[in-house]
């Protein structure tokens, strides 16, 4: 009988914290391998907030958290790049620096995980941009690219460290309707190939379009919901 896989992302009673302000109490969470998860509610609810915890922008200050394998509670400063290796963030305003190519602001990142083989860089570049269906946009600028095409560089950019888990933060925010139904097909063969999706929206359009697992973030707590109910 095979082993069951540990979650990816597993909270328990979280308060969920922005400065001395309580954002989520109570939280429960439960993300599996290979899992497409949403978080909904309106601006302010709390979504953010919750995704910056797991990536420990945030502290998590009571009750129990892991991600990754990685114990939000007890994680030490000198860890939390680990963590984020094992992590890839998508942005709603995409974050890309806008002063060096495609190729360069990938190269960045490598870089700054202390992965300094250019060799090796290289073929991982080359790699990413072709899993986002980008692979002769490398010599471009940030601004010669429209936003589907930036924001698919910003997933690129989370796929480098070939992570088990993505947060996608409002990654369709900035995108009409079109790219924001390209971008979703894209994100879910990256979980089609075995990654765990969490991602923070608000487009209630997309997910019946995209039907997954949801809950929804309000009035100070975070709940299952059901699609149909949307």
């Amino acid at each position: 009988m095979p082993m069951e896989q540990s979650p990816v992302i597993s909270l328990r009673k979280a308060c969920i914290m922005q400065g001395d302000h309580r954002v989520l109490s109570d939280v429960d969470l439960e993300v599996g391998p290979g899992e497409f998860v949403y978080v909904i509610g309106a601006t302010g609810s709390g979504k953010s907030s919750l995704l910056k915890t797991l990536y420990a922008d945030l502290p998590l200050e009571s009750g129990a958290g892991q991600v990754v394998g990685h114990d939000l509670r007890n994680l030490p400063e000198r860890e939390i790049p680990y963590l984020r290796r094992k992590l890839g963030v998508v942005f709603q305003d995409f974050q890309l620096l806008m002063d060096r190519s495609v190729r360069d602001n990938l190269n960045f990142v490598l870089h700054a995980t202390g992965q300094m083989n250019e060799g090796e860089n290289s073929d991982r570049i080359d790699a990413v941009l072709r899993r986002v269906g980008m692979p002769t946009k490398g010599h471009k600028m940030p601004h010669q690219l429209s936003g589907g095409e930036q924001q698919r560089v910003s997933i690129a950019r989370a796929l480098l460290n070939d992570p088990p888990l993505i947060l996608a933060d409002e990654p369709t925010g900035n995108l009409d309707p079109h790219m924001s139904e390209e971008l979703m097909h894209l994100l879910e063969e990256i979980r089609a190939s075995g990654r765990s999706i969490l991602m923070a929206t608000h487009d209630y359009a997309l997910l019946l379009k995209f039907p997954h697992a949801t809950y929804r973030c309000g009035n100070g707590t975070l709940t299952s919901t059901v699609q149909k109910t949307l």
